[in-house]
């Protein structure tokens, strides 16, 4: 049987009101030993609290759901307390001295929801992309994954391969009679066609850059302007600017939202093969890792000298001084403000490109590698004749669509996953 535990549910206090959750076979215990009475089940009641000795500790809504329709799938009580400091501490001391209770650890109560089927893996991990989201893509995208978007998919996608899976059992299994002893005529078809949805799935925008922001690398030669245009980008002087060549040491990252879409703009040292500054060399070898790392690379450095696919970027326009280029993408002067929002608009432009589109479901790196399983498993099948070997193939199948869901999984997984998420949640 799972201890019962809680956790202030809502914000940090001081608030209006704070929300302290029980969950497990004690709860409805607990709520009795502090209100004298169970009221009536997802009603809410008005409460005085009150400690061992009888002194109150608060007067409160509160609300008793038995188990299994709750959102973790147990017994749960909730507290709609005064949102002090002092009011949180003396209820949760008053719940720390009952019999089998204790004090939630991160992401318990969804990993409780998780453990009693209340949600699926992809649907937690939808939860905490939901609860980290700062942006409105963000938001958008988690939403269809915690609402379980992805998730039916996958199932409709199972089923589908259960169907197929039970036709080569039956050749399997009645080989000797006529009616069933080969496959049918569309079977390739349509195991191709579903492997053609998977793919679709797979080609579509990842989760990552929508998560951790669209990653731009500003990158060139010493004294190229990569510092004076990023802080022009992420409108603050968060890189020290100087004319002196090797100013810039280090990566120096910085999020920022731009119409609704994340960000992470990177300032990278001077690229050159020759410095007599072991420090600096070192910023040097970082840099040449970021050029690996970036979803985009904005180069100021004389033309074709980037990486492939990097921006030619003309910077310092407003210099009589400044190196010209050929045919750049952008002319700017982070100095003057010249060609910076045309800059950014076309930055928009482009994340909007690698990320997906609002509301649609993206997938994580745990699931795009799920899916690939899926979808090999599936192209083996089609090309596969002898029945044992395409069985094989299409339950390597559902055991990649079990993983995605949680049906199969690790303890370490999980522990990684609902690590994630604050206390109380």
């Amino acid at each position: 049987m799972h201890d019962t535990i809680f956790a202030l549910s809502s914000g940090a206090p001081p608030a209006a009101i704070a929300v302290i959750r029980i969950s497990g076979p004690r709860a409805s215990d607990a709520l009795q030993a502090l209100a004298g009475r169970l009221p009536e089940p997802r009603r809410t009641a008005y409460l005085r609290l009150t400690d061992a000795q009888d002194a109150t500790l608060d007067r409160v809504l509160a609300l008793w759901m038995p188990g299994p329709g709750t959102a973790t799938g147990e017994d749960t009580v909730e507290l709609h307390c005064h949102g002090g400091r002092a009011v949180i501490a003396a209820v949760e001391s008053a719940l720390a001295l009952l019999p089998e209770l204790r004090r939630a650890t991160p992401g318990e109560f969804t990993r409780r929801a998780f453990a009693n089927g209340r949600i699926d893996l992809a649907e937690a991990e939808g939860l905490a992309d939901l609860l980290s989201a700062e942006t409105e893509l963000q938001r958008q995208s988690a939403i269809a994954v915690a609402g379980g978007a992805l998730s039916r998919q996958v199932e409709d996608w199972r089923e589908r391969l259960l169907g197929a899976s039970a036709a080569v059992e039956a050749v399997l299994d009645f080989a000797d009679e006529d009616d069933v002893a080969v496959l049918p005529t569309d079977f390739a078809v349509r195991l191709d066609a579903l492997r053609a949805e998977i793919a679709g799935w797979l080609d579509r925008p990842r989760a990552e850059p929508l998560r951790e922001g669209f990653r731009v690398v500003l990158a060139g030669p010493p004294n190229a302007g990569k510092s004076t245009l990023f802080n022009a980008l992420v409108e603050s002087e968060a890189a020290i600017t100087a004319p002196i060549a090797g100013t810039t040491r280090d990566v120096l990252t910085r999020p920022v939202a731009i119409e609704g879409i994340p960000f992470l703009f990177a300032d990278t040292a001077g690229m050159r093969d020759q410095t007599g500054d072991a420090i600096e060399a070192i910023g040097v070898e970082r840099a040449r890792g970021e050029l690996e790392r970036a979803d985009l690379v904005l180069w100021l450095g004389p033309d074709g000298e980037g990486p492939s696919g990097a921006w030619e970027v003309e910077p310092q326009v407003d210099r009589e001084s400044h190196k010209g280029k050929k045919a750049p993408r952008h002319r700017v002067s982070a100095v003057t403000g010249t060609g910076i929002d045309a800059l950014r608009r076309d930055l928009v432009d482009a994340a909007r490109n690698a990320m997906p589109k609002p509301g649609e479901a993206a997938l994580n790196a745990r699931q795009h590698r799920l899916l690939s399983d899926a979808e090999h498993a599936l192209a083996s099948a089609v090309q596969l004749s002898d029945p044992l070997l395409v069985a094989e193939s299409l339950r390597l199948g559902r055991v990649a669509f079990d993983a995605l869901l949680g049906r199969a999984t690790t303890e370490d997984m999980l522990d990684a996953l609902f690590g994630r998420f604050c206390i109380g949640k």
